[in-house]
């Protein structure tokens, strides 16, 4: 007997491609979903939030006069160094800086990675001699905690000068009133040869210090004219010339991570 293979029927083989091609899709755009980040996640330019919990916020860190009960007043990062223990800030910051201690990671009245002393401060002359304000960048020495340096906890951004005049940065920092870091990111422009600007809302008293990071690196700090601005929607920061990037590093004992924007 000679065996027949009959058709299916039309309507159910369609069916069966249909779920296949379904399930195949649905797959897929599970794959995508793990890979593509959420685009809302990042605000737009010039929008003002709180900062999330990451590296980049972990090396950011708020001063306070004597411990965390003395309230906090700037705000400072740590930078690479060889000696694996500095920060920067604005040095209109640090003008009596005994008892000041550095706090990275504050949030919420808690200090995850530990309160740290500092033991020295280097600013330009032109600081010094002047309170020239094309000169308000400090580096600070911090103390070992536990026989650990700062560095070696939450990491440091490198340095990076000569940037161009419409240069994106984002800004970390601490306003005096508020227990967790906010986070801004815009594109700058040049308010003179040696200073720069940037719109973004709500960074008050206390943000003074603040880095302007621009791919990941310190591109300046907020302070400058007039001590970083008087008003909350409009900050400023000293250009990091190359006298700064000398400051620098003098201050990080010749480490590497200085360098332009090429």
């Amino acid at each position: 007997m000679i065996q027949r293979n009959l058709p299916r029927p039309a309507g159910r083989s369609r069916a069966r491609r249909a779920s296949r091609i379904l399930l195949a899709l649905t797959a897929m755009a599970a794959l995508v979903s793990v890979d593509v980040p959420d685009a809302a996640a990042v605000p737009p330019l010039g929008v003002t939030v709180e900062a999330v919990p990451d590296t980049a916020a972990d090396r950011v860190g708020a001063l306070f006069a004597g411990g965390l009960d003395g309230g906090h007043f700037c705000t400072a990062s740590v930078v690479r160094s060889a000696g694996r223990d500095l920060i920067a800030t604005a040095a209109h910051c640090l003008g009596h800086p005994e008892g000041t201690v550095f706090v990275p990671g504050y949030r919420d009245g808690k200090a995850p990675y530990g309160v740290w002393r500092l033991t020295g401060v280097r600013v330009s002359p032109a600081w010094t001699d002047g309170v020239e304000p094309d000169a308000d960048l400090a580096f600070a020495t911090l103390a070992p905690l536990d026989g650990v340096r700062v560095e070696d906890v939450v990491g440091g951004f490198p340095v990076a000068g000569r940037q161009p005049e419409a240069v994106t940065v984002t800004v970390l920092g601490y306003p005096s009133a508020q227990e967790a870091p906010l986070r801004c990111a815009n594109t700058t422009s040049l308010f003179t040869d040696t200073q720069r600007r940037i719109d973004c809302p709500e960074l008050s008293g206390g943000t003074s210090g603040s880095p302007w990071l621009a791919g990941g690196a310190l591109a300046g700090v907020l302070g400058g004219y007039e001590g970083g601005g008087t008003v909350p929607e409009v900050s400023y920061s000293a250009v990091m010339g190359d006298a700064a990037l000398e400051l620098y590093r003098e201050a990080a004992g010749g480490a590497g991570g200085a360098g332009g924007a090429g």
